[in-house]
């Protein structure tokens, strides 16, 4: 059974970069000090309890995956700008792009009595048209301890060079064994599955993925972080770190941000909104669109890659044609 390499944690981007390369995964030890696993865990427990399981074999029936964590936690977005991660995401993905994103940010619990999921790649999620480009770095941060025995994450080390349809034998899969506040990085290229749980513990981790800046995201950053959160961070950036390459994810600051810029493109998609008397969009909960038109479809997009937006109003329904807009009367 092979085993993940361990790295301290002050190892350097290029260093993680190339053994990503390589292998496709690694553990980097101990970044977290026990005293920040408590606090992460502390503003983070009551949406995870909140969290309804899977609906299926591979979200997995006895596993909650909790979204939003930028949006949720403070702690959460201190680890989305971590410097260590960060180098990595610089050394790894910059070669295929300018900027790079947040893709998608969870907590994933796997409770006893969870299978085994099944072995994957993630960078699947935009089908098998990205040859020759890795589009993204992933993060497992363990707010519990990962073992053989709770469902530690099955990693096939050498993966991202094999063929699509090459299967990993039983001896060729390892487990990514480590202790509370260690981090499992991992590319989109390298099979890996989640583990089965037969302890009577739930085995904890979050999930922070980084991926290409010209790809779209599994969790769309624009609806789940507020702009006054991602405004701050902006800032908290320092002048020019977002024009120069580097802590491109940083919550999507940039992009958020400049959605607040007076005269921005935002602006502008207001004013002619309101000059066809489209209005100011979906009504919030408890009011009704302006009498006599509304907007049948709402003007983003559902926050899942692959999800429609569902109707809180008859009149609201998506048409057809979706996103397409029309004018429907009021009853």
């Amino acid at each position: 059974m092979p085993e993940l390499k361990h790295l301290p944690s002050s190892a350097g981007g290029a260093t993680i970069a190339a053994l990503l390369d390589t292998d496709g995964a690694l553990i980097l030890d101990d970044m977290l000090p026990p005293a920040d696993v408590r606090r992460v865990r502390a503003e983070l427990d009551p949406y995870i309890e909140a969290t309804p399981p899977g609906r299926d074999s591979f979200t997995g029936a006895r596993t909650t995956r909790t979204g939003a964590l930028v949006a949720r936690s403070p702690a959460c977005r201190e680890l989305v700008m971590q410097p260590t991660i960060l180098a990595a995401c610089d050394a790894f993905l910059l070669r295929a792009c300018d900027r790079y994103q947040l893709h998608v940010t969870q907590v994933i619990r796997i409770r006893p009595g969870q299978p085994r999921q099944s072995l994957h790649r993630d960078r699947l999620a935009w089908g098998g048209f990205l040859k020759g480009v890795e589009p993204q770095l992933s993060t497992i941060w363990a707010m519990t301890d990962f073992t053989e025995a709770n469902g530690a994450t099955l990693v096939v080390p050498g993966s991202p060079a094999w063929p699509d349809k090459r299967r990993a034998e039983p001896h060729e899969i390892g487990f990514a064994e480590m202790s509370a506040g260690s981090v499992l990085v991992y590319s989109g290229s390298v099979i890996h599955g989640g583990g089965e749980n037969r302890t009577d513990e739930d085995r904890i981790g979050i999930n922070l993925t980084y991926c290409l800046g010209w790809l779209r995201q599994e969790e769309n950053q624009y609806l789940s972080s507020a702009q006054d959160r991602a405004h701050a961070g902006s800032q908290a950036a320092g002048p020019g770190r977002l024009c120069d390459g580097q802590l491109r994810a940083r919550l999507l600051l940039a992009a958020a941000a400049s959605r607040r810029r007076p005269g921005g493109r935002a602006a502008a998609g207001r004013a002619r909104r309101q000059g066809r008397g489209l209005g100011r969009g979906p009504a919030r909960a408890g009011e009704r669109p302006p009498a006599g038109r509304c907007v049948a479809t709402p003007r983003v997009r559902a926050a899942s890659a692959s999800s429609r937006p569902e109707s809180r109003d008859p009149c609201r329904r998506p048409s057809p044609g979706w996103p397409r807009r029309r004018r429907c009367s009021q009853p």
